[in-house]
């Protein structure tokens, strides 16, 4: 987090609270959110009634502002309550040309992920049919094979926790055109490695709700856009929503347009995902009030009912937890509990549409929130908003202080025992090692035994601090974030989770010599000192040219000098184009998504090859030197080379710069 990011969040309480004060004497406090927690504080014994007059002046003091501060084009946020929808409201623009607001009732927005809770249901709704079991193995209902893992197939129950063990994969999610929409030929060319074995490890996959949504599509014996339209939308009377692609007129007219940024202006094209269960669903916020309370009802909305209470209440009940008192999945949803409430939920995103639905299962309260522009970096966008908006909705409403819990006496031994590196569960394994080493997070010991975890910061983008309140689980100081590590059988730290993010993966220890710690400061020695080599053999050429002088070496010792200046220059090539290619990614997230990496990748690979050749070239020249009449600081400054080349090898062979693989 930056300082603009705290300057958004002060802003935004002291904006919603100004607001909420003139329909009540009593303040809203803004406490804690997911993103940059702050201190929980109980500065009210009696919270304001949750009446539509009080929502509204809430929801009005606070969003239009956050629009604009985070360059935001525009929203729909809804509210129910006991059945009902509580609060519905659209701000900003849903096309900026035409000035036009958003309807909660007839725009519609791209929910993106929570897309994957009606994949879900529908998977629900043919489990208590007898149709599907969660514990049997997948394969028994696809017409391709999913190979086991360590002897252990992947079951429904995995699918729906995201613990089937999957590599993520991003390569065709986002298709860029119609042509390329297939579930099962995606599913079919697109089966991710398996890292882990099923169950054990939380990894967020989108595969795996593909593979969940082609099953519904094989045993109901209906297109899986169809299967939702008769079995989910249609009960609920969701008239306004739909997973197909493109949209059909009556409901493409009615579409949100999609930016960058308000400040950019530009309409985006209609985006296509694939597999179409994991993301691809249009629908209003009026819509979504019916499928929150229908999952708040237990399965029954009106008259209508899409699932009986006791699957329902299965689908709402903790399924996986990555580590004591840590936040963990039910069947699909994705637990959220904080403020001391029982909630459940998901966010979406597509490049340009995010959004959150969270459910409150015990005040039977549902909220729905959706924007259509990624909104400006600096104020982190929609991710700061969303979250700053429901965390501000809860203190509002259901002010908190946790439990006080004193440190533990171990808390300095427990964090020596914690202190290194750690990398994402949700990762990519067979191309993109080299990424996701630029991802690691790093956890730091204070001397007082207090925690810092490199990304988990304050609205000031400072380090929160965590304190050890059990043996090896933490809880931020002043807040009521938690986190928590999980140990080896020897005792060993295998990896960390925390309620502080939702529980879509966790954070497993790095050994040293693979840290970015490690890898990264002697990678970059390595090349300074191939760059470093490659000016001074350029600088003595230009000398020897210009006083018309040349090297009086052996030719079998030119020659080896030659290739391995050669070879210098493959290893340096290799190397930084790599670190272009991951530039140029996060820069244009489709360099990715639409498969544009691949040519540079396969150019990369045949690169990195050449590399290692150079690499051995750079030895053999070294070992020729030796004996050679040459200077010692020449041959210092050959074995020097030669150490930097051997590193840069090992690099490029660890991270797969040579894999030839293009899974991702």
């Amino acid at each position: 987090m930056n300082r603009h990011v705290q300057r958004l969040v002060a802003l935004l309480a002291g904006f919603a609270a100004s607001m909420a004060m003139a329909q009540t004497t009593t303040p809203p406090p803004l406490g804690p959110t997911t993103s940059a927690p702050q201190p929980a504080t109980n500065m009210e014994t009696t919270p304001p009634a949750m009446t539509q007059q009080d929502v509204a002046a809430f929801f009005d003091g606070l969003v239009p502002f956050a629009l604009q501060r985070s360059d935001i084009a525009g929203g729909v946020i809804i509210v129910v309550k006991d059945g009902s929808v509580l609060f519905a409201k659209g701000y900003g623009y849903a096309d900026l040309a035409h000035r036009t607001v958003p309807s909660p009732d007839s725009t519609l927005f791209r929910p993106g992920s929570i897309s994957k809770l009606f994949t879900w249901t529908a998977v629900m709704q043919l489990v208590e049919q007898g149709k599907l079991q969660l514990d049997r193995d997948v394969n028994d209902y696809l017409d391709f094979k999913i190979p086991a893992y360590q002897g252990k197939p992947i079951t429904l129950r995995n699918l729906m926790t995201h613990t089937p063990g999957f590599e993520d994969t991003a390569k065709g999610l986002l298709p860029a055109s119609v042509d390329e929409v297939n579930l099962e030929r995606y599913l079919k060319t697109h089966l991710p490695a398996r890292i882990f074995p099923p169950g054990e490890i939380v990894a967020y996959s989108n595969y795996g709700c593909g593979l969940a949504g082609y099953i519904v599509q094989r045993v109901s014996g209906e297109r899986f856009e169809d299967y939702v339209a008769n079995h989910i939308f249609q009960p609920l009377q969701m008239t306004h929503s739909s997973f197909a692609q493109p949209l059909p007129p009556s409901l493409a007219a009615m579409m949100s347009k999609g930016y960058k940024s308000a400040s950019d202006g530009t309409p985006q094209p209609f985006e296509l995902v694939d597999p179409a269960p994991a993301g691809s669903m249009s629908t209003t916020a009026e819509d979504m009030a019916h499928f929150m309370i229908a999952q708040l009802q237990n399965g029954q909305y009106g008259n209508a009912r899409i699932l009986q209470p006791a699957t329902a209440e299965l689908m709402h009940s903790q399924q996986y937890v990555p580590a004591p008192g840590i936040n963990g999945f039910d069947l699909g949803f994705y637990q959220e509990n904080r403020n001391g409430l029982r909630i459940i939920g998901h966010g979406g995103d597509t490049v340009f549409f995010h959004s959150d639905l969270h459910l409150l299962l015990d005040q039977h309260i549902g909220v729905f929130m959706s924007f259509n522009s990624s909104g400006s970096a600096e104020a982190h966008g929609t991710l700061m908003v969303r979250t700053a908006i429901f965390d501000a909705f809860l203190d509002r409403y259901f002010p908190y202080t946790p439990p006080s819990q004193p440190t533990l006496p171990s808390a300095k031994a427990d964090a020596a025992k914690v202190v290194g590196w750690y990398q994402a569960s949700r990762r990519n394994e067979s191309a993109l090692r080299m990424l996701y080493l630029t991802g690691q997070v790093n956890v730091g010991a204070q001397p007082d035994g207090t925690l810092v975890v490199s990304f988990l910061t304050d609205y000031a983008g400072q380090p929160l601090k965590w304190r050890e309140v059990r043996p090896l689980q933490y809880r931020e100081v002043n807040g009521q974030d938690k986190l928590a590590f999980v140990t080896n059988p020897d005792g060993s730290i295998r990896y960390w989770a925390t309620d502080y993010l939702p529980g879509v993966e966790v954070f497993q220890r790095v050994p040293g010599f693979k840290s970015l710690g490690c890898v990264g400061v002697l990678v970059v020695i390595a090349i300074v000192v191939m760059l470093a080599t490659m000016l001074i053999w350029l600088a003595g050429w230009l000398v020897r040219r210009h006083y018309r002088r040349v090297l009086d070496l052996p030719a079998a010792l030119l020659r080896t000098r030659r290739l391995s200046r050669l070879g210098t220059l493959a290893m340096l090539v290799s190397v930084l184009g790599w670190v272009a290619l991951l530039v140029a990614a996060g820069i244009d997230e489709n360099v990715l998504l639409h498969g544009a990496a691949t040519p540079w990748m396969l150019l990369l690979y045949v690169l990195g090859v050449i590399a290692l050749l150079g690499a051995v070239a750079i030895v053999i020249h070294t070992w020729c030197n030796r004996s050679a009449a040459r200077s010692r600081w020449v041959r210092a400054g050959e074995i020097v080379l030669a150490v930097a080349a051997i590193y840069l090898a090992w690099f490029i062979l660890a991270f797969g710069l040579v894999s030839f693989n293009l899974h991702y």
